[in-house]
């Protein structure tokens, strides 16, 4: 089983519990008076509010851990079963917030009536009557008493729940900031490995933009030593063709024809004449 998935099993049963203890104290709320001790009972009243209000905060601080867990679920039936119960919560949140306040109602009834009733017989004479308003004394002392460090205790509870509350968002947080940077780390190394063969390629295409050129160059420089080859050979051979008819018309030197008897003659235009052959 995923690790979400087995805080949110163990978050449905904290619930259940935490559900179960707070729907007894909405009970002794609402059974507040009926034993005849209205005053007693009546002191004992803060402290069962107290604590049915730490059990609704601590539900409230389930139903933000289940909505937070509710979106990390690996598949999607997880998210909408972890939705479906978060919203059956939050139904039982109201109606044990409206049981709460009802129950508070009907004890103050109880209350009021079980001390019109003391009163009544508190007023009346006899040793009886002294006798129950020593006790009445002596227990709302201690009553008293215990109510206030039991008072101090919930306090200290309730801050230590907000505490733990705050300790549990922040960690939330911790784990979402945690996935985000995993997931980002996971495209920057897929980012760094394509980045890696841009550059190999880019270096590859340098390199063989530099010999290109080189071929290139060595390539032209051979093209231009033979076309200087070609038109100095041509001037060279043009000079000295000029030189022998210029040569041949002031007759320095023999023609072919008289050298050779039969052998072919040049022409005015300086070309050979091969009609005598």
């Amino acid at each position: 089983m995923d690790e979400v998935e087995e805080a949110v099993e163990k978050l449905k049963s904290e619930w259940e519990e935490t559900y179960a203890q707070t729907q007894g104290h909405v009970r002794s709320i609402e059974g507040c008076g009926k034993s005849g001790n209205g005053t007693e009972e009546a002191n004992s009243l803060p402290r069962l509010n107290g604590a049915s209000q730490d059990g609704l905060a601590l539900l409230r601080s389930m139903q933000f851990r289940l909505d937070l867990l509710a979106q990390q679920m690996p598949t999607e039936q997880g998210t909408q079963s972890a939705q479906s119960t978060l919203k059956s919560w939050k139904d039982k949140y109201q109606s044990l917030h409206m049981s709460l306040r009802n129950a508070n109602i009907q004890a103050k009834a109880n209350i009021r009536k079980a001390a019109q009733e003391e009163r009544e017989l508190l007023l009346g004479g006899g040793e009886e009557s002294t006798v129950r308003r020593r006790n009445l004394q002596t227990k709302a002392g201690l009553t008293g008493a215990a109510e206030n460090i039991t008072e101090s205790l919930r306090r200290t509870r309730q801050l230590m729940v907000q505490e733990v509350e705050r300790s549990a968002s922040t960690l939330m947080t911790f784990d979402n900031s945690t996935t985000v940077l995993k997931k980002a780390e996971t495209e920057y190394k897929g980012h760094r490995s394509l980045l890696m063969r841009t550059r190999n390629l880019l270096t590859t295409m340098r390199r063989q933009d530099v010999l290109d050129r080189i071929i290139m160059g060595i390539g032209f420089i051979f093209f231009c030593s033979v076309v200087l080859y070609i038109v100095s050979k041509r001037i060279g051979w043009l000079k000295l063709q000029r030189k022998i008819m210029e040569a041949m018309k002031t007759g320095s030197i023999p023609t072919h024809q008289e050298m050779r008897p039969g052998a072919p003659t040049i022409n005015d235009s300086g070309a050979l004449d091969h009609s005598e052959l």
